[in-house]
């Protein structure tokens, strides 16, 4: 269940496959001659001193992929010196991950209907310390990923027959889990006053992704937070959109399509780099 929530993309998977096709095609550079003696991958992101360019980007469901995903995960990425971004939709709560860690982290927001709950996970975030809010601003509509539909995906796994037939082939996973600390929504669960058990969170989460989600919206987000602003999803796919997130404010970009999980068809992220570049060239990261 949750290995095909990670490996798969929505409807036909053409962008989900794309994304890893088209960066296959892209080779290195090879020079020769040149003094390689001080090379360093260390660079900075967002004025954050890093130990290379890259990011561990948010991923939902990551605390029932292993058990206590997120934080295990921002602590590699703090050892190894690169930033890391926490879900939403995590298992593991902001406060959580905040107290196993030594080094901010950025925060991802999905922006709900429930405008309070988007100014209160906010207002979390900057409580904690998170160095900079990452906004996705392409599951207006949430794709159609039909592995998570065959699979019944939730958090906790719902106990159909399937389900426990596929657990007892994965005690590991299950004993590791006994000890986990939380089998839900950490940011959503016990912060919200509708949601009180598995039934109330689903149909809250479903009816909660705002089709109307607009780029007033997302100066009202700059606004609220204060702080560094990371414009992610498939709305970075247009170099339109991306002057527009300039426009905004907007720190940084995200050139991406969501792992082709959300508008299938869609061209893969690698592909749509070097036209947001020209675009905007350096008034963004």
């Amino acid at each position: 269940m949750f290995y095909q929530y990670a490996d798969s993309g929505s409807w036909t998977e053409s962008t989900y496959r794309a994304n890893e096709s088209d960066f296959e095609l892209l080779k290195f550079r090879q020079r020769v001659a040149v003094n390689l003696a001080d090379r360093t991958t260390a660079s900075t992101m967002i004025g954050e001193r890093v130990a290379m360019p890259a990011a561990i980007a948010p991923v939902g469901f990551t605390g029932m992929q292993h058990a206590n995903g997120e934080i295990l995960a921002a602590q590699a990425a703090e050892a190894f010196g690169v930033p890391f971004t926490l879900s939403t939709m995590s298992i593991c709560s902001i406060e959580d991950v905040a107290a196993q860690t030594t080094r901010p982290f950025w925060f991802q927001l999905y922006a709900m209907k429930d405008r309070d709950f988007n100014r209160r996970l906010i207002e979390r975030a900057r409580a904690v310390g998170c160095s900079a809010l990452v906004v996705t601003l392409d599951l207006q509509v949430l794709g159609q990923r039909h592995n998570d539909i065959r699979n019944g995906l939730s958090a906790p796994p719902k106990p159909t027959l399937s389900t426990i037939a596929d657990l007892v082939t994965k005690p590991r996973w299950c004993l590791g889990m006994l000890g986990a600390k939380r089998w839900v929504f950490g940011n959503i669960v016990g912060h919200i006053k509708e949601v009180d058990d598995m039934q109330s969170l689903s149909s809250w989460v479903s009816g909660q992704f705002d089709p109307k989600l607009s780029w007033d919206d997302v100066e009202e987000i700059k606004n609220i937070w204060g702080g560094k602003l990371i414009l992610k999803g498939t709305g970075i796919m247009d170099p339109e959109d991306a002057r527009r997130a300039v426009q905004v404010g907007a720190d940084a970009v995200v050139v991406s399509n969501h792992g082709g999980r959300q508008l299938d068809g869609a061209p893969s992220s690698i592909s749509a780099l070097p036209a947001i570049v020209d675009a905007v060239g350096d008034k963004t990261e």
